[in-house]
């Protein structure tokens, strides 16, 4: 009887399969870095358009988003704060603000109404009218004026936009993209996380070298 002899992989043979998968692991790593880029653009995006809703609707009405007293009449639908003086040019309220009488609050029913911004103007429902970013954390504005609490110690800036729950990763990212790329000075600043609806205190910005790359972070830009 013949007996069938025992034959192994060839190097060759080995070499092919760790090419392939040299080739497999590189074409993942590269997708992987090609969503991650999309995802730094799509945020980014938040932080410049927000800009072009204030512009776009001061031109289009004499006035400011969420502050404006004829909400109702140059909006179908469009309501008008009860907090705070109404037209003084402030948008009063904090950026994470839940109450419908905020100004901060119904800045994004004003700017989806005059359709400047995609989105719900439904306001009893926050699960769809609160903006979120691609990171499903949530989105804000409020005035940069004194006297007004602030999420970020020395952050500057007549208006002040925030997005929460940013993986560090791409907050350091944001920053080299928008800003100084360093994360406690200049326009764009990072701190530690504000959840949803949660009432917070100013504190102080983070240091590029202590953003952690897995760990979820508020950033907010002044302008």
């Amino acid at each position: 009887m013949n007996r069938k002899k025992n034959r192994g992989f060839t190097l060759i043979e080995i070499a092919i399969v760790l090419v392939i998968i040299g080739l497999l692991l590189g074409g993942v790593l590269k997708g992987q870095e090609l969503i991650n880029s999309a995802k730094v653009k799509n945020l980014a995006n938040d932080f410049r358009t927000v800009q072009t809703f204030i512009y776009g609707y001061q031109d289009k009405f004499k006035a400011l988003p969420g502050d404006d007293p004829a909400a109702n009449t140059h909006l179908t639908g469009g309501v008008v704060s009860t907090n705070g003086p109404v037209g003084n040019g402030v948008i009063d309220g904090l950026w994470n603000s839940q109450a419908v009488a905020d100004e901060s609050f119904l800045f994004w029913q004003h700017v989806r109404l005059a359709g400047f911004a995609p989105g719900s103007t439904d306001t009893a429902t926050l699960a769809t009218y609160i903006p979120r970013n691609t990171d499903g954390g949530i989105m804000g504005i409020q005035s940069g004026s004194s006297g007004t609490t602030q999420p970020i110690t020395g952050l500057r800036g007549s208006y002040i936009f925030c997005s929460s729950a940013i993986l560090g990763k791409f907050a350091k990212q944001l920053d080299i993209t928008l800003d100084d790329g360093n994360t406690e000075t200049g326009s764009l600043m990072v701190r530690a996380n504000i959840p949803d609806g949660t009432p917070f205190s100013a504190a102080a910005p983070i240091p590029t070298a202590t953003v952690d790359d897995a760990t979820s972070y508020t950033v907010c830009m002044g302008f």
